[in-house]
């Protein structure tokens, strides 16, 4: 069994840490947290080993009623693999923690690309975690994941020659109350291109791609309008059935109903995911569109949530303990990735069940 350390019990952390423990080849070592806050309760609540990520403050753990299992070292020393997943910079900072302990670690998408040895998406380079010399992968953005699971099957089957996306970016998750904006609509950047693009690169250096972003009031999710200039014209009914076989591509069929990022919330609730999320890119299926080479479409991702996968697969990748296919498929069936709806493929009829069935 693999021991997996969770440093940081947040947004990211705490669905790592439910993942990890959902996998039957992955042990939860524990998580560690600055604070014994609501997130540390729950930790506690679920059975997890808590541990202090900052030791000078492990007495607030202590007067506030929270038993510790040590201190975070302890943890990176038991630990197969840490997961880090604290906050924009701070992981930068404690790879030296895990370098003094020989333990190989992943990071998120937040800290720059050089603070490891490889970017990572399962779809597209799982196989660059692989390799003898790394020992630190970074799990890209939940933006630069979806981006690049759409272009890695698009890449395969018709060549992309040029790449242009619009990112429309929520402003905060439901929990961040300090962010915004409030009543406004922000070129975020104002530059060209934003930092989505370069990022991608680091998934696919040859990638011609272009990309913009706007903040918007909201929490929900983040929405791309896509355009993709591929090397060949096929239909859109073509693309549309290549996408529909990705089990992390979720094409959202017009008789749903679904024409916001808001019901695609309450969809994945109402089909009893955890927290409501969603591990895939919610892809409206009636804008993939051709006009000859050009392809368009719109996707939703869910920033909460849509890396939660990658960093299971990037654990077996860096120890080397699966290939891709196989890491992705046990991922897959644990966590119950490839939503689907009854109106997908040929149509059913439903047949409601009795009450007493």
């Amino acid at each position: 069994m693999i021991q997996v350390g969770v440093n940081g019990y947040g947004t990211i952390g705490k669905r790592v840490a439910d993942a990890v423990a959902a996998q039957p080849d992955m042990e939860l070592a524990g998580v560690a947290k600055t604070r014994p806050n609501f997130e540390a309760e729950a930790a506690v609540r679920k059975g997890y080993p808590l541990y202090a990520a900052i030791p000078e403050k492990s007495d607030r753990f202590h007067e506030a009623g929270v038993d510790l299992a040590g201190e975070v070292d302890d943890l990176v020393v038991r630990s197969d693999v840490v997961v880090d997943t604290t906050p924009s910079g701070i992981g930068a900072e404690n790879r030296e923690l895990y370098e003094r302990y020989d333990t190989p670690a992943i990071f998120q998408g937040g800290e720059d690309a050089d603070v490891a040895d490889t970017s990572f998406v399962s779809r597209a380079n799982y196989d660059d975690a692989r390799a003898d010399d790394v020992d630190y992968v970074r799990v890209v953005s939940c933006n630069t994941t979806g981006l690049s699971r759409l272009f890695a099957p698009l890449r395969e089957a018709y060549g992309v020659e040029k790449a242009r996306v619009t990112l429309v970016r929520r402003g905060g998750d439901p929990g961040q109350t300090s962010r915004g904006p409030i009543n406004d609509i922000l070129p975020d950047p104002v530059e060209i291109p934003s930092h989505h693009g370069p990022d991608v690169t680091t998934i696919f250096p040859d990638l011609s791609i272009d990309t913009l972003g706007v903040k918007v009031p909201a929490t929900l999710m983040h929405l791309h309008s896509v355009n993709v200039t591929l090397e060949s014209e096929p239909t859109a009914a073509d693309v549309r059935e290549l996408l529909a076989d990705e089990s992390r591509l979720f094409l959202v069929p017009e008789e749903a109903g679904i024409d916001g990022t808001g019901k695609l919330k309450e969809f994945a609730q109402d089909t009893g995911r955890p927290r409501g999320d969603l591990w895939e890119n919610c892809i409206w299926e009636s804008s993939v569109s051709m006009e000859g080479s050009d392809l368009y479409l719109f996707q939703s991702i869910h920033q909460e949530s849509d890396v939660i996968p990658e960093n299971v697969d990037a654990i077996r990748a860096l120890l080397d303990r699966a290939p891709k296919a196989d890491s992705v498929a046990t991922t897959d069936e644990t966590l119950g990735v490839g939503l689907e709806s009854l109106f997908q493929g040929r149509r059913r009829r439903v047949v409601p069940r009795e009450a007493d069935d």
